[in-house]
């Protein structure tokens, strides 16, 4: 398999179906960003110091490429497909587990910080932040032609535990949090 086909140099791309779309189709655009947000959670943890944190984010990886199939075939059908790409409940009870965990062993918010402080905790905040665009093109995308609403769940529950995250680094790496 050849890494260029060239039919980008037109911009042309297709999906999982083998749908023939441009490349600023809102799915292409919704599966983009997700792979965004992928890269950006690899570079976090080439920073981290807190392993508990790396693995966590190691099956997130995993995760947002099972988000990213599902959002580049239109006819996606989760009993027809391979348990890696299935985004489930107990997913999203587990992100819940390890915030409410995580946020016993922080000072509690009084209000509004800044996105920075280490460089792995500075990273976070960055993967949170795309992480809210891409759950904004999702559900864009699902306005338009429907997306699985577990997915949309998972996206906003992944941002709410990549923010805690990062207070977690920061707090590891002895970083003061900067109120607003």
């Amino acid at each position: 398999m050849k890494i260029y086909t060239k039919r980008g140099d037109a911009g042309r791309t297709s999906l999982f179906d083998g749908t023939d779309v441009a490349k600023n189709d809102p799915r292409v655009d919704a599966y983009g960003d997700v792979d965004e947000l992928n890269a950006a959670i690899g570079a976090a943890r080439a920073f981290l110091s807190d392993r508990d944190v790396d693995g966590v984010l190691l099956g997130i990886q995993n995760d947002l490429f099972a988000v990213g199939a599902q959002l580049a075939d239109p006819k996606y059908d989760p009993s027809r497909r391979k348990a890696k790409t299935l985004i489930t409940e107990p997913k999203i009870e587990a992100f819940e587990k390890h915030i409410d965990r995580w946020e016993e062993k922080l000072a509690p918010l009084k209000g509004f910080i800044l996105p920075a402080g280490s460089p792995g905790g500075a990273m976070l905040h960055l993967a949170r932040c795309i992480c809210r665009r891409a759950e904004r093109r999702i559900v864009d995308l699902s306005a338009k032609v429907g997306v699985p609403p577990i997915v949309i769940k998972y996206m906003n529950r992944l941002s709410d535990l990549l923010f805690v995250m990062a207070r977690v680094e920061n707090k590891a790496r002895g970083d003061q949090e900067v109120d607003w």
